[in-house]
């Protein structure tokens, strides 16, 4: 990572630059206040003045995850299909697990970072279209357009939540590492299936 010296504009900002870049590239582990100000060029005072401790920067960093997360995921929902029916709805639902899948593997860090920390961590305000509202959106949709029922839906966020997390971590850490990318993609089919199926 490039130090980038910090010479004007919001230095609060410039440290949630610098150590998301971090955390990108080296994981949530990589993400301590000295590093941080080293990275944007002041001292680490400094950046105590803006991050009470590490913990602050890391709840700023994992807000600035989450919203790039739920952007991605907004943006594949948004793709997936237009108008109504049970076809679109399910198009939809498996679009925002397909995005859970998508940042896991292309943003790794930060799908470290934004996944260690509770969701009540994060102020709604502060994480734009968080991926976890987004599940529960689709959810709702899927009982609106008679995909499933009520009672089907209920809690059903969990279930589909551990399903793509879980292949996602198989991918990053497990035995689906060494998998062929058409292999993946044959092994994600079957988890949707199975999701869309027991839910």
């Amino acid at each position: 990572m490039q130090v980038m010296p910090y010479h004007h504009g919001n230095l609060r900002e410039a440290l949630i630059d610098a150590a998301t870049q971090l955390a990108a590239e080296q994981g949530p582990d990589a993400v301590v206040l000295r590093e941080t100000a080293r990275q944007v060029g002041v001292s680490h005072n400094a950046a105590y003045r803006h991050f009470a401790d590490r913990d602050a920067l890391l709840a700023a960093v994992s807000a600035r995850a989450m919203t790039e997360f739920g952007q991605l995921m907004a943006d594949r929902i948004a793709a997936a299909a237009t108008g109504e029916g049970k076809e679109a709805a399910a198009a939809r639902f498996e679009a925002s697990g397909r995005a859970y899948v998508e940042f896991a593997t292309t943003r790794p860090g930060l799908f470290r970072l934004a996944c260690v920390r509770s969701l009540g961590d994060i102020a709604p305000d502060a994480a734009v279209n968080h991926p976890y509202a987004q599940l529960s959106e689709r959810l709702d949709e899927l009982v609106t357009a008679g995909v499933i029922t009520p009672d089907r839906r209920e809690n059903a966020e969990i279930a589909a939540w551990s399903a793509v997390h879980g292949f996602s971590m198989l991918i990053l850490d497990g035995p689906l590492r060494a998998a062929s990318p058409e292999d993946r993609e044959r092994d994600l089919d079957e988890v949707l299936r199975v999701v869309r199926e027991g839910i």
